[in-house]
């Protein structure tokens, strides 16, 4: 019986996520914002790298640029990306459409961000593979933190962008009201500025951030200087913004346009 239900649900999603994937290759401003952002802001901070002791704590250029990659593609590939998304389909009525048909609320939240998560996903490997090839960050050692740090990031992001979507009123706001959300992560989230270069009381309070848990696992994949303690702990953390993002976003999304 489950497997009967799962099937046509399958359908309608992929029938979505196709759709959003048409209109997500309409917006020519969002794609190149989506692929460009995420390769060069991460050789904006090499410079600061230079003067930093990395060795001591047991990182290196190739290893911490590779995070901020992958940090700034959950930020500008998935959820400011998300955030407009949602917030144009709302504005276009195009969410209390679909409401009326046979897809559930969560089914068409899940659809919509679907193909913007792909594309997070997809640049996540290959700049994982570009930094591997050409920037000595060396072989994950232990990948499977790097794949959850990676899943953590575009779920949260996900659930974030749904919830900063809930209280954006235009699609032209979207950029401001995403924009908290992308500096604290930047600044303290290991992204811009590597965690293990702040201050330890500043360091453990920038740890409890939304994206913080992803992002350190994403490193900590790669220099394996990460304990079974520490990883569950971040983990621990990320589930539990995500399961708050999530309730957020039931209690709060709208699906009709602000007026």
């Amino acid at each position: 019986m489950n497997a009967l239900v799962l099937v046509p649900a399958g359908r309608r999603l992929r029938a979505l996520a196709r759709a959003e994937l048409t209109l997500l290759g309409r917006n020519r401003s969002a794609v190149a914002t989506a692929l460009l952002v995420p390769l060069a802001l991460p050789f904006s901070v090499k410079p600061a790298l230079d003067g930093m002791n990395l060795e001591r704590s047991g990182l290196n250029a190739g290893t911490v640029m590779l995070t901020a990659a992958i940090g700034f593609a959950f930020l500008f590939s998935v959820y400011t990306g998300l955030v407009g998304a949602f917030v144009a389909r709302r504005e276009e009525l195009v969410l209390k459409r679909l409401r009326t048909g046979e897809l559930g609320d969560t089914e068409i939240l899940i659809g919509t961000a679907l193909p913007t998560a792909c594309l997070g996903l997809a640049q996540s490997l290959v700049l994982t593979l570009g930094c591997v090839l050409f920037l000595d960050a060396g072989a994950p050692r232990a990948p499977y933190l790097t794949v959850l740090g990676v899943l953590a990031g575009l779920a949260l992001c996900a659930a974030l962008a749904a919830l900063t979507a809930s209280f954006t009123r235009t699609v032209e706001s979207a950029q401001v009201t995403a924009l908290p959300l992308v500096l604290v992560s930047m600044v303290g989230s290991g992204i811009a500025i590597p965690a293990a270069a702040l201050p330890d009381r500043l360091a453990s309070v920038c740890a409890l951030l939304p994206l913080s848990p992803a992002v350190r696992l994403v490193g900590g994949g790669f220099t394996g200087r990460l304990s079974a303690a520490e990883a569950l702990a971040s983990v621990a953390i990320a589930l539990a913004w995500l399961v708050a993002a999530v309730f957020a976003v039931r209690r709060w999304f709208r699906w009709e346009p602000r007026r």
